[in-house]
């Protein structure tokens, strides 16, 4: 018997007695947990699946051990510019041991397809309600934060850092005095020149990306 069951936001094929690797749990070392994210179930020709989760199904599984992964290099290099970027990164992870899969709750995902014909005269009505509510929810797009790492001489630490400093757009970051940028991310390590910062995200946000990447051909990690 094999399930395939959704884990700390990643789905994984286990069987009993298998050892999984997932992303760090909040469950101490020693102590078992138990996931309803049921996807499917297999028993030899027999196969359960859910929509999208099987009803009442559970797998077992014990934690033996929380550790970090192995280190992930991510280099970043713009020829002729003098721009680089290291980043290293351990992915915390959590070892478990699956004990048992059960499949109570299998039975009762069958009476779903015969749910989805039933109420087609009431479907006019169902979805009004979401368009009603798709409405509400729209402004919520037009928060999305630019992406920072087109001006010249921001990478992602440094990008990330102005995020967490409230500069998530090129508007704000146009506005924002190079000496207050700097400022911002000094704790980032290198020497970053800021001077052409703000310059560069106005005509970003003014849309002149034809103008600003004939400038920046020009620049050297950010310096005139």
């Amino acid at each position: 018997m094999y399930a395939i069951v959704e884990i700390a936001g990643q789905q994984f094929k286990v069987a009993k007695d298998q050892k999984v690797f997932v992303n760090r749990l909040s469950t101490e070392e020693g102590k078992t947990v138990d996931f309803d994210k049921v996807l499917l179930v297999g028993d030899g020709s027999n196969i359960t699946l859910g929509a999208p989760a099987i009803d009442g199904a559970l797998v077992g599984a014990k934690v033996l051990r929380h550790l970090k992964g192995d280190k992930v290099i991510v280099f970043k290099k713009k020829r002729r510019k003098g721009y680089r970027v290291k980043n290293g990164h351990r992915q915390s992870l959590t070892e478990i041991v699956i004990e048992s899969i059960a499949t109570s709750g299998a039975k009762k995902a069958a009476p779903k397809k015969e749910a989805k014909a039933a109420p087609k005269a009431a479907a006019p009505a169902k979805e009004a309600a979401p368009k009603a509510e798709a409405k509400k929810a729209a402004p919520k797009k037009a928060a999305k934060a630019d992406d920072l790492k087109k001006v010249e001489g921001i990478g992602p630490k440094i990008a990330s850092t102005l995020v967490e400093a409230g500069i998530d757009t090129f508007a704000k970051l146009a506005k924002t005095d190079a000496a207050k940028i700097s400022e911002i991310i000094a704790g980032v390590r290198g020497n970053h020149v800021t001077d052409t910062w703000p310059a560069q995200a106005q005509m970003a946000a003014d849309g002149k990306w034809d103008e600003l990447k004939k400038w920046q051909d020009e620049l050297d990690g950010g310096k005139a």
